[in-house]
Parts: C-alpha cells; sequence; structure tokens
C-alpha cells in the first residue's frame, strides 16, 4: 500500500528527471491529503505508476485506501468500504454491476447504493468512472499506449468515452493533459 510520512524521501532510482517527477507529486499529494482527498489519491496514483515504469522499482498494485474508513451513520462498514474499493481497484478494466458490488457488500442493491453514497460521497458509478480516469492518467504517464488502448485497458468504450469522463473529472481532454504532463520534464 503507498503510504508515506510527512518526510519520506523519494527514492533516487528514477534518474534525475524521474526523481524530480516523482519528488513533485508527492510534493503536491501531500500538500492535497489534507483538504483534497480524491486529488492526493490521483498524485499516489501517478506516482505510483512513475515508480512501476522504473526498472529498480516492483510494480505494485494495491487500492488506497478508501476515502472514509470509519463507520459512518448510514454508511457502509469499514469491511464493507475496504472490500468494495479493493474490488472495484482489481476489476476497473470490465463491467462492474451495482449488484455485483451489493454482494460483496451482503447488502440489496438499494441500500447499497445509499450506503455507498455516504461512505465515499459519490454514487458507485461516478466513483466506478473516476477510479477509471485515475487509472487512465497513470497508464497515460506511464506508457506511451494510444488514448483508445488506454480507454480500454480501463475499461471504456473507447477514446471519445474517456474524453467525455476525463473532461468531466479532470476538466481537460486527455491528449491535452498528457501534454502539458509530458512538458514538466
Amino acid at each position: 500500500m503507498l503510504t508515506a510520512a510527512p518526510h519520506t524521501a523519494v527514492p533516487h532510482a528514477l534518474g534525475p528527471l524521474g526523481s524530480r517527477e516523482a519528488k513533485a507529486l508527492f510534493a503536491h499529494a501531500h500538500a492535497a491529503i489534507v483538504h483534497d482527498v480524491e486529488s492526493a489519491r490521483a498524485y499516489l496514483y501517478q506516482l505510483e505508476a512513475l515508480l512501476a515504469g522504473a526498472a529498480s522499482a516492483p510494480s505494485v498494485r494495491e487500492p488506497l485506501p478508501p476515502v472514509k474508513p470509519a463507520s459512518v451513520r448510514g454508511g457502509l462498514q469499514p469491511w464493507q468500504v475496504r472490500r468494495v474499493a479493493a474490488h472495484v481497484e482489481a476489476h476497473l478494466g470490465r463491467p462492474i454491476p451495482i449488484g455485483e458490488l451489493a454482494t460483496l457488500a451482503k447488502l440489496s442493491n438499494g441500500y447499497f447504493s445509499l450506503a455507498f453514497k455516504v461512505s465515499f460521497g459519490d454514487s458507485p458509478h461516478n466513483f466506478i468512472m473516476r477510479k477509471r480516469v485515475e487509472r487512465a492518467q497513470a497508464l497515460m504517464i506511464a506508457t506511451s499506449d494510444t488514448l483508445s488502448e488506454i480507454a480500454c485497458d480501463c475499461g471504456l468504450v473507447d477514446q471519445a468515452h474517456l474524453t467525455r469522463l476525463f473532461r468531466k473529472f479532470v476538466g481537460d481532454t486527455p491528449l491535452g493533459w498528457r501534454r502539458k504532463w509530458r512538458q514538466r520534464d
């Protein structure tokens, strides 16, 4: 699992450019963790992708902890939150029906949807789509795959679907975001 103490150093096995990029991602994640957990999570996924691309770094694919690990009145129990979040992370490349997640949490579909929204602050569908966009961002950084290949790897129908979701959640097109990201080097 990716966790870091406030003063943890970033490995230098990436070389000077990768190390600078990793340090910047770590700094952004550290600054955002207090006020914007979702942004911090996105930065950590990008850092994970960068480290996974380094020859000396192991490929880690454990999910980050969910947004609200503690039980919330009307929400999911902590074990349900962990189980559902891990399942979503593990199966982003294929359709994930609400019924499948409800079964994992041992709840009816209707109650699961309400409890999910209380626990995660978003509907199950939007949560899954956001995770797919985060995975796409990580792949755009770590690979040189085409956007249509990345869209398919993330469980999206096509590049147009990726573009619509990307604009909704990130505020930019995937190609524009990827170019801006590469210009940082």
